[in-house]
């Protein structure tokens, strides 16, 4: 499906039942989420069991609506050896926690061949044990996406074989009561075989934590903005070169009480500056360490928000494939391509 070059970026294949995919990516992550994850401060708090009648409430909701995903879920447990209600806990984690270390900067540059770039920023410990997967289900499209140890698809970055392409940044939404795990949302939508039934879906189900996406199709001119949250959604078309980091833009009320952190605050404003004057390479915009105030390519040890950029991702969406580049955060050249 790829190729793939030595990097700090691993590479992952799994195919099947949604149980022997999830019990895959398990044992790719267990060493990582054992080494790394269950040491955190974060880990702790998401898993902590004042979290349990939420988390039970979220798991019956998902395997009810998407049954499929909560088969990935237990077998993303088994493959980790560690107890279902964690794992579903720590993916649960940005509907029950809005300070969680998921960042992210998005570049969207609509136009005949629309162009999606993406940095991947999240927590720095794990750096060099994040990899990206290729996964043939049984039953729905083959796709790739970026994956964190321990964690399913969904809320990254990643494409599929109907040509669906989607990109997601955290949102920090307080105040919320979430009835499903917004990662849980984001594998459906890579399961979808259409954009229309991608936004069908976040439009139908967003009662979760908050998430901006921006999906886009082979074949379809559209870029869509998607943010989604505490029971909202909204839906915009990108008409002219754009970029999103990690607060809403368009949500409106939902998102009166979010976060807008010093480095998503800097981040949106520094890359709006620089397609304002006339950059629009994604991966210029994406590297940027320059400007006032924090970068958009991250790498201090002392990030405000505990966040890096663990890889950058660009696609190409065509009238009839996606082509897709991935980088990590150190290489020059792609690490791995859909060539």
């Amino acid at each position: 499906m790829f190729e793939a070059k030595a990097s700090e970026l691993g590479r992952v294949t799994a195919q099947g039942t949604p149980r022997q995919i999830g019990r895959t990516l398990g044992e790719a992550g267990s060493a990582a989420v054992r080494d790394v994850l269950l040491r955190t401060d974060y880990w702790q708090a998401v898993t902590d069991p004042a979290h349990a009648v939420a988390v039970r409430s979220m798991a019956c909701n998902l395997q009810t609506l998407f049954p499929a995903i909560w088969e990935e879920l237990q077998g993303l447990a088994e493959g980790l050896e560690l107890p279902l209600e964690q794992v579903v806990a720590w993916n649960c984690r940005g509907d029950l926690m809005s300070n969680v270390p998921d960042g992210c900067t998005t570049v969207q540059i609509p136009g005949d061949v629309p162009v999606i770039g993406h940095n991947e920023d999240g927590f720095p410990g794990l750096r060099g044990h994040a990899f990206v997967a290729g996964i043939t289900p049984d039953d729905g499209p083959a796709l790739m996406s970026f994956c964190y140890p321990g964690s399913i698809p969904g809320h990254t970055f990643g494409t599929n074989a109907a040509g669906l392409v989607q990109a997601v940044n955290n949102l920090r939404l307080r105040g919320v009561t979430a009835q499903l795990p917004r990662i849980g949302l984001g594998r459906a939508v890579l399961a979808c075989a259409a954009l229309d039934d991608a936004l069908a879906l976040v439009a139908r189900h967003n009662a979760s934590g908050g998430f901006h996406m921006t999906l886009a199709q082979a074949g379809d001119a559209r870029v869509m903005s998607v943010e989604f949250g505490g029971g909202t959604c909204s839906a915009r078309q990108i008409e002219a070169p754009s970029l999103h980091t990690n607060h809403a833009l368009h949500l409106g009320d939902a998102a009166a009480d979010q976060t807008i952190t010093p480095s998503s605050r800097d981040r949106q404003a520094r890359g709006m500056r620089m397609l304002a004057d006339g950059i629009t390479d994604p991966l210029v915009i994406l590297r940027d360490t320059s400007g006032p105030g924090l970068p958009i390519h991250r790498c201090r040890s002392d990030d405000p928000d505990d966040e890096n950029t663990l890889a950058t991702a660009l696609f190409r969406v065509g009238p009839s494939a996606v082509e897709w580049s991935i980088h990590d955060q150190i290489s020059d050249r792609p690490v791995a391509t859909s060539d």
